[in-house]
């Protein structure tokens, strides 16, 4: 499975942006896809993920204010981020596990800078 996000960018406290994951190859064995972050100095944390049946969950510091959806015809992940604010900037990183005789593998995006400043 390769992973290419996009749709980062500079945005002002407030604002909004919406990033985008194209995946390839065996997407067919994608189950949970979800969207991380790793902001300056800090641990890479989870943001938002949604399982193939389409169940969200959030980090409570975004939650009412980013939505995760996901494409399986075009096997697309998106990410639609308003009220942005500054501790919301960081590297996002998309994510896409599969699942193999109880195993669970992770793969990894190239990651998209979000900066937004105050």
């Amino acid at each position: 499975v390769q992973l290419q996000a996009s749709g980062g960018g500079l945005v002002q406290a407030g604002g909004s942006l919406r990033l985008s994951c194209a995946a390839f190859g065996s997407i067919f064995s994608i189950t949970t896809m979800g969207w991380y972050r790793r902001a300056p100095g800090k641990q890479r944390e989870l943001v938002a993920a949604i399982t193939s049946g389409g169940s969200a969950n959030y980090a409570d510091s975004v939650k009412g204010r980013f939505s995760i959806s996901r494409d399986n015809a075009n096997n697309t992940l998106y990410l639609q981020m308003a009220k942005l604010r500054p501790e919301d900037t960081g590297v996002y990183y998309c994510n896409a596990d599969t699942e193999r005789i109880g195993t669970i593998f992770k793969y990894w995006g190239q990651g998209t800078l979000v900066t937004v400043s105050s």
